[in-house]
């Protein structure tokens, strides 16, 4: 009986031997496949969130642009609007884009986003304050002189100037970091 049991065992040990080792070699095998994949997944989604981030900086210029009162000027002015026309006009034409652009707060920093937000509020008080300087049915090419000697003469220390500058060295950031 013994004899038979070593017999049975000479032929079982090395069996579960080899059906062990095969366990082992292929199942490292497959855990290193799907890690590979995973970091192929991880890899694409990495360059599309680097994309959006970008994007998200190009589209936060462009409003910072655009609210410069220059560009608002160019935009807005109508000689025969009164200066409260187009004062009105270029505070709403800020808030809509700015509504517009929201959602880009989730793609970049708490520090870009915020400074995005205060040069907003900024450019509207400059704008309500210069604006604030006229009588209901002034006339809008006095406002648009008043606003554009303002700028003249701050340009230097212009929000939106800051702006750029802090949207700029964070996707200089991004780009070096990817």
């Amino acid at each position: 009986m013994l004899k038979e049991i070593l017999e049975i065992l000479k032929y079982i040990l090395p069996a579960i031997v080899v059906l062990v080792a095969t366990y082992l070699i292929v199942n490292k095998f497959l855990v290193g496949e799907i890690q590979k994949k995973q970091l192929a997944l991880f890899g694409e989604h990495a360059q599309i969130t680097v994309q959006m981030r970008l994007q998200a900086y190009e589209r936060l210029t462009i409003f910072i642009e655009r609210m410069h009162p220059t560009n608002l000027i160019s935009r807005h002015y109508v000689r025969e609007l009164s200066a409260q026309d187009v004062q009105l006009n270029m505070v709403r034409a800020i808030r809509d884009e700015y509504e517009h652009n929201l959602s880009q707060q989730i793609y970049v920093s708490r520090e870009v986003w915020q400074t995005v937000k205060t040069v907003m509020e900024q450019e509207i008080t400059m704008i309500n304050r210069v604006g604030s300087q006229f009588t209901m049915g002034s006339p809008s090419a006095d406002f648009v002189k008043a606003l554009s000697e303002y700028v003249v003469n701050t340009e230097s220390t212009m929000p939106t100037a800051i702006a750029l500058e802090t949207i700029g060295a964070e996707a200089k950031k991004l780009l070096t970091a990817s």
